[in-house]
């Protein structure tokens, strides 16, 4: 990820009102996690599993603040059960930012099943989501996704690929 590209997410987050920021790292992401460590209006909690992250953020929800989700596209398997229950059984919002592995470039063979399944799951689950391959687009794309979850209470996703993580 460029310096460029955790700027960009940075003041996504900000524009949107991102006060915590609960994360798994991720070799893509790496450049991120730092950043928001760092940052004075963010505050990190890192989790042991995605599915931890995803409550961490609705429980962020529900006390009337905004949080985002940090994770590589394959944390979408261990967060599946609590993005069900709180996206389509409880209206909690959570909002993903996700490093896309597995996309065509792709040179980790271990990686290739998180590209495959990654767009399965976000439909199985009802995310929309929007992919960015150009750092231009990043910090809309986070202020796109806090302004439509959190209108329809429903969970959304960046994911960050291409250029934006290579």
């Amino acid at each position: 990820m460029t310096p460029t590209a955790v700027q960009a997410v940075i003041a996504g987050l900000e524009r949107a009102g991102v006060t915590i920021a609960s994360y798994l790292p991720d070799s893509l992401l790496k450049p991120l996690y730092p950043a928001l460590d760092a940052h004075p209006g963010i505050r990190t909690i890192p989790c042991t599993n995605e599915g931890e992250g995803a409550a961490v953020c609705g429980g962020v929800f529900l006390s009337g603040k905004r949080a985002v989700l940090c994770m590589e596209n394959s944390g979408l398997r261990a967060a599946a059960e609590p993005l069900a229950r709180m996206g389509l059984g409880s209206g909690i919002p959570v909002v993903m930012v996700m490093s896309y592995r597995g996309e065509l470039g792709e040179n980790n063979w271990w990686a290739v099943p998180h590209g495959i399944t990654m767009e399965p799951m976000l439909a199985a689950l009802r995310i929309p989501y929007r992919v960015v391959r150009e750092e231009a687009g990043i910090e809309q794309a986070v202020v796109d996704a806090y302004e439509w979850s959190y209108s329809a209470y429903q969970h959304s996703a960046v994911v960050l690929g291409g250029g934006t993580v290579r």
